[in-house]
């Protein structure tokens, strides 16, 4: 039987980050994949550049940015000033919507004022709770709620209130009374970066640090038995000190045959197409977001405006149901779909579709709830107990950043490993 002192299972961010940070390098990286990068890969297809959704890097910590585009030999990293928008009615609406409701029809801008003054008193403890106490019923139902329940597939009163944490763009009553002037970009991701060759260019950045000789791709973990330290995998069995999986929770539940709460740990499954065109649409705009129900996507992207190429290339993004099944036939009435409403929203306007690639990002986003909250942090606990550590976003099951995922991938191996690595 193989043997090493820890066994990676995943090698997305996660996975790398520990791996490139680890003071020894007596480790494995297993990934069932075929490639490495996770939700991160790109693809290239007809002089297109595509991801396998829309992943712009958000930095926070300056030094590790600095430390990934130093990896990157001479590839450009473009630096956006976002322009994001929502398409509502007739018009587009700047985001964040409570924060531009000055550009709404005047009756409409009336009701919402209205209903951000008769707001309830208490906050409640739901994420739609949330957004009514905070909002009103105008904002809410406007935009708030109708956009969310796209996104997550999920009743909205089942989230916890602080379901996106950080990453919800909150604004006080004197905000939304005072309006925004045009061009004032706040939020987390007012900027971002972006390679020019893709996202996989900070997985490959990561992995310049890590031996590539201890990544095995296209190799999955069957079974782990805790008390033995033993990993099966579809290829051999690996006897590990330590394992850290950045697999989802219920996946790495499941593989150490542990039982759990499966209502707990729901999540929503989202279905991307990336579309090339033969020629321009909308330009400087990076992405809107559709909270019309009628429209099947909430949020569609535009590649090309970051890249400032000639043709239209774009992510769109559908949120669904874990449940959900989808065919090959289902993939193809949704690509319709698709297109029919690109063009009724005045997207596709005569274009000719040249180029396309699909997939489904399954789990997406997880269903934050207080459920979720104390069954994760309970079961990491658990698992951590036989020095199996649980860590990204989804082996976290929670909402974050890129950058978050490395961050703590970090703070894990200088924990275990009792230093600190520097850059």
């Amino acid at each position: 039987m193989e043997r090493a002192r820890t066994l990676i299972i995943g090698a997305g961010i996660s996975g790398l980050a520990f791996a490139d940070w680890a003071e020894d390098d007596d480790y494995r990286i297993v990934e069932g994949e075929d490639e490495m990068g996770g939700y991160c890969r790109t693809v290239k297809r007809d002089g297109f550049v595509w991801d396998y959704s829309g992943h712009f890097f958000h930095f926070r910590h300056p030094e590790i940015e600095q430390y990934l585009v130093a990896r990157m030999h001479g590839h450009r990293v473009l630096r956006i000033q976002r322009d994001s928008r929502i398409w509502y009615g007739d018009r587009f609406i700047d985001f964040p919507f409570q924060k531009n409701i000055h550009q709404l029809p005047p009756a409409e801008y009336e009701e919402c004022i209205r209903g951000l003054l008769e707001r309830p008193a208490e906050e409640g403890e739901s994420f739609q709770e949330m957004l009514y106490a905070r909002y009103g019923r105008g904002i809410a139902e406007k935009f708030l709620v109708p956009y969310n329940e796209k996104v997550y597939a999920t009743d909205l009163g089942r989230l916890d209130a602080e379901a996106m944490g950080r990453f919800f763009p909150h604004a006080s009553v004197e905000e939304i009374l005072g309006g925004v002037d045009r061009g004032q970009i706040e939020g987390y991701n007012a900027t971002f970066t972006y390679p020019e060759g893709g996202a996989i260019q900070y997985i490959e950045a990561l992995a310049e640090g890590v031996r590539r000789d201890c990544i095995a791709l296209g190799e999955r973990v069957i079974e782990i038995d805790p008390l033995r330290k033993v990993a099966r995998t579809t290829k051999r069995d690996i006897g590990y000190e330590r394992l850290i999986s950045s697999a989802p929770l219920p996946d790495l539940l499941a593989m150490c045959r542990v039982e759990y709460d499966r209502s707990a740990l729901s999540h929503n499954k989202v279905l991307v197409f990336n579309l090339g065109f033969d020629r321009k649409g909308p330009t400087d705009v990076h992405w809107i977001y559709y909270p019309q129900r009628e429209l099947c996507f909430y949020r569609v992207g535009f590649y090309d405006n970051i890249f400032g190429s000639d043709r239209m290339s774009l992510y769109v993004e559908i949120g669904l149901a874990s449940e959900t099944p989808l065919s090959e036939r289902d993939h193809g009435a949704m690509k319709a779909q698709v297109l029919d409403d690109l063009r009724a929203c005045g997207i596709v306007t005569g274009q000719t579709l040249i180029a396309s690639h699909q997939v489904v990002l399954d789990p997406a986003y997880v269903h934050v709830t207080t459920a979720s909250n104390e069954e994760a942090a309970a079961q990491k606990k658990r698992l951590a107990v036989h020095d199996i550590h649980s860590i990204g976003r989804y082996g976290s099951w929670t909402y974050c950043s890129i950058e978050d995922n490395i961050v703590e991938a970090r703070a894990l191996a200088e924990s275990l490993y009792g230093s600190v690595v520097t850059c």
